[in-house]
This record gives C-alpha cells, sequence and structure tokens, in this order.
C-alpha cells in the first residue's frame, strides 16, 4: 500500500520563466509564481493538480553548492582510483573552469557530470595507459595556459 509513501514528480514546466523571474537572492517574485501556477493549470488537468500536496519551485544552484557537487563527483572517481592507491586533488581554479565550461542552469548540475567524466576522467585514463601515472603517485589537476592540466605532487 502507498499508505507511508512520497512520490516526487519533476518537471522542467516554466523553468524559463524561473530563470528569467528569479532576483540576485535567489527569490522568486510572486508574479512569476502566479505564472507558473497558469502554466501548470494549462498543462495538466485539474484532477491530477488536485491529487499534488505540493508544488515546489527549484531555483538555480549558487556556485558554493556546484562546488560541493563537483566534490562528491570527484569522491566518486578517487575511490575507483584507491585499488591503485593514487591520491587526486583538484584545485579551486580548476572547479571554477569546470563550472565555467559545463554549468548551466537551465539544465542543472548534470552536465557537470559528463564534463567530469569526459574531460578529467579520460585525461587521466590516458596518463595511467601511457604509464605517465603510476600507482601510488598523488596527483593534482589545475589549470594550465587555459585547460586542465595533470601535475605529480
Amino acid at each position: 500500500n502507498f499508505k507511508n509513501t512520497i512520490i516526487i514528480l519533476t518537471s522542467n514546466l516554466g523553468s524559463g520563466l524561473i530563470l528569467e523571474g528569479i532576483d540576485s537572492e535567489g527569490n522568486l517574485s510572486e508574479q512569476v509564481e502566479g505564472m507558473i501556477d497558469e502554466l501548470l493549470k494549462k498543462q495538466f488537468r485539474p484532477e491530477f493538480l488536485n491529487r499534488l500536496d505540493e508544488v515546489v519551485l527549484y531555483k538555480p544552484l549558487h556556485e558554493s553548492q556546484l562546488h560541493e557537487i563537483i566534490n562528491l563527483l570527484m569522491k566518486e572517481l578517487e575511490s575507483r582510483l584507491e585499488e591503485k592507491q593514487i591520491k587526486l586533488n583538484l584545485t579551486k581554479e580548476a572547479k571554477d573552469f569546470i563550472i565555467r565550461q559545463a554549468y548551466d542552469p537551465s539544465y542543472g548540475a548534470r552536465p557537470l557530470k559528463r564534463y567530469l567524466q569526459k574531460t578529467v576522467e579520460t585525461m587521466l585514463a590516458k596518463a595511467i595507459i601511457s604509464g605517465t601515472v603510476k600507482e601510488e603517485d598523488h596527483l593534482e589537476i589545475g589549470l594550465d595556459q587555459g585547460s586542465l592540466s595533470i601535475k605529480k605532487m
């Protein structure tokens, strides 16, 4: 039975309104909230909307939150490198660069993960395969002439 169940539904409906209507503090005006409410009523039948207990509007992520997300994603990569005892550090400059390259408020944090896979993981894999990086190495990923680079510490 669904007595003690919470079901969360997500949608990008109204995301453009949210991005345009958010102020510098990260708050939405009542006008934008009303516009989103009207959009929901146009898109979904009243019978469905009546069964929803609450509609939550998500705000774009702040830079500090993006740094934390990158830290979590890097921890996953670091745990995969543990068997080779390779330690990895990502500089703040590298994180800022990744955010500038990959983050788009309309897509959330998912592009960060794809960017890390495409660039950082590929760069590390090539360095391991070529023998440049060996077991027990301590590495730092930073910026060098406007792009990400690996150096041994």
